[in-house]
């Protein structure tokens, strides 16, 4: 097993991420077998409670792990399938070393960071490292490893300890640190700038960890001057100083996404509602135009009562418009709402989450529901959805399959014994759970393209291979559709794309593999 570890300095939010996906890619095109394993140095056991504005979107598993975003740049980039312990946190750590300690597991010894708490860690990296990812489960050859935050945070210093004994563990040869820096380039001088890539670098090897490759990031490409700067005072060769100026060759799919759609207009939902009018008129009524101007609406998931009304308005106009339409999580139970409230005349229909006293509550919490605990307790992961009926959009979009296995993140579900007046008016149920009491899929009759999902497609989407819900808004947005189902919901040849590798290196080629050492003697 090779191990790479990608560290970042001066500044968080760096883009690591994206250079460990990138890496584990061009790992993944030579043939290895790569997975990938998050560390995040906050207490928290998960990203669950997280707020978006405070940690980013929370990205779901087909486990029902709520991780970092950034593990959904590496299930996206090397297509593969993870699980929440290759996201790890302090929480777990100490959460884990804490219960061995009340098992009585460390026999009366006093309990410390080091070598209790880096043993953890160590001991949790090398078992994840060997976890399948891929379907034909075989267990990974490299693993990349990313360590969030920045090298002198006091959060990540038992990491540092951890992986500075780890690459003796695993022997020299088969670890590699990739450090992530910034190189600034001030507009009064016009300078790219070293000194923060050497301060950074000069505190991890203080810790006890030497770069193998120094990423710099920058606003223009990397001088000669400069790489040979940060090369003698960093201790690496000018040839591991990255990165040079790089264009990416779009893909022919993502180049035809675009063409579908090369305008998104975002609006916030709020605007739209007639509060608006009177605080913001001006908002209000610039938000009603981007709507107008729209050829397809796509209302996402979300969490509280903020905009809602907003939302239902922008449904409601979508329905009558006829103009493609998807609401995914409580988009869709918005969608299930507005119907109510305009098609069946039921004028005060809501959700019990923003109306708990509401005479038809057309959206219920579930008894899965804890109301006295936030984390971990909605319905999550990945859950098999069956389609009720032939005639269903959705379903030719997915190839015409009986059932489809998707990731969920909600608390919330259409009420199920009020789906008879629904149906009654064409809003259809066409995609139930395994048992039939969830409504997890509606479409509307009559129309090009409305269409509501309960479970979360993006996150099982890829570059690739682009999620169905989404594809066919696109499709419907661009009027491209119809066609597309009448020949069997193919591309044509010209349309298609595919980079899949026909072969992996076996573990005898592997074990041959070494990763060299880059730094000077």
């Amino acid at each position: 097993m090779k191990y790479i570890l990608v560290t970042g300095g001066v500044i968080s939010g760096i883009g690591k991420g994206i250079i460990a996906s990138s890496v584990g890619t061009i790992l993944k095109s030579c043939g290895l077998r790569v997975t990938a394993i998050k560390i995040d140095p906050y207490i928290n056991i998960d990203a669950g409670t997280f707020s978006p504005y405070e940690h980013g979107e929370v990205f779901v598993l087909d486990d029902g792990g709520e991780v970092d975003l950034d593990l959904g740049n590496y299930e996206r980039f090397l297509d593969i399938r993870l699980t929440k312990d290759n996201n790890l946190t302090t929480g777990k750590i100490y959460q884990s070393v804490i219960n061995k300690e009340r098992r009585g597991d460390y026999l009366g010894k006093t309990v410390q960071v080091v070598p209790h708490i880096t043993d953890a860690i160590q001991e949790w990296v090398m078992r994840q490292a060997q976890v399948p990812v891929d379907d034909d489960g075989v267990e990974p050859q490299v693993c990349v490893i990313e360590l969030g935050g920045t090298v002198g945070d006091i959060e990540s210093m038992p990491f540092i300890e951890a992986f500075r004994q780890f690459q003796f563990k695993v022997k020299r040869e088969n670890f590699c640190n990739i450090h992530v820096s910034l190189v600034p380039q001030p507009s009064a001088t016009g300078e790219q700038k070293t000194k923060p890539t050497q301060n950074s670098v000069r505190e991890l090897r203080g810790l006890g960890l030497s770069p193998d490759l120094i990423m710099c990031r920058c606003s223009t490409p990397l001088e000669n001057s400069v790489k040979e700067k940060i090369s003698m005072f960093c201790h690496v060769e000018p040839e591991q100083v990255s990165l040079d100026h790089t264009g990416l060759k779009t893909t022919e799919a993502a180049e035809i996404t675009f063409q579908l759609c090369k305008d998104s207009l975002y609006v916030d939902s709020a605007d739209l509602e007639a509060s608006a009018l009177q605080e913001e008129p001006v908002r209000y009524h610039e938000a009603w135009q981007k709507l107008c101007s729209a050829n397809g609406i796509l209302v996402p998931g979300g969490f509280g009562v903020r905009g809602t009304e907003g939302k239902i308005q922008a449904i409601s106009w979508a329905r009558k418009q006829k103009k493609p339409f998807l609401g995914v999580c409580l988009g869709m139970q918005l969608a299930v709402c507005e119907f109510a409230r305009n098609m069946l005349d039921w004028k005060d229909a809501n959700s019990t989450e923003f109306d708990p006293e509401t005479k038809h509550p057309v959206v219920i919490d579930m008894p899965e529901h804890n109301p006295g605990q936030m984390g971990g307790t909605m319905r999550l992961g990945k859950r098999r959805t069956i389609f009720k009926t032939q005639n269903s959009i959705l379903r030719k979009l997915y190839g015409d399959v009986d059932y489809v296995e998707e990731r969920h993140r909600h608390r919330f579900e259409v009420n199920p014994e009020l789906k008879q007046h629904f149906e009654e008016k064409g809003f259809r149920f066409v995609g139930q759970d395994v048992e039939g009491e969830r409504m997890e899929v509606i479409e509307l009759d009559d129309h090009p393209y409305f269409v509501g999902v309960q479970y979360h497609p993006e996150f099982t989407s890829r570059p690739i291979k682009p999620s169905p819900p989404y594809f066919g808004l696109l499709l419907a947005a661009a009027g491209r559709l119809p066609g597309y189902l009448q020949k069997g919901c193919r591309l044509s040849p010209r349309e298609t794309y595919s980079d899949q590798s026909g072969s992996s290196s076996p573990d005898s080629e592997i074990a041959d593999f070494k990763l060299p050492s880059l730094t000077q003697d």
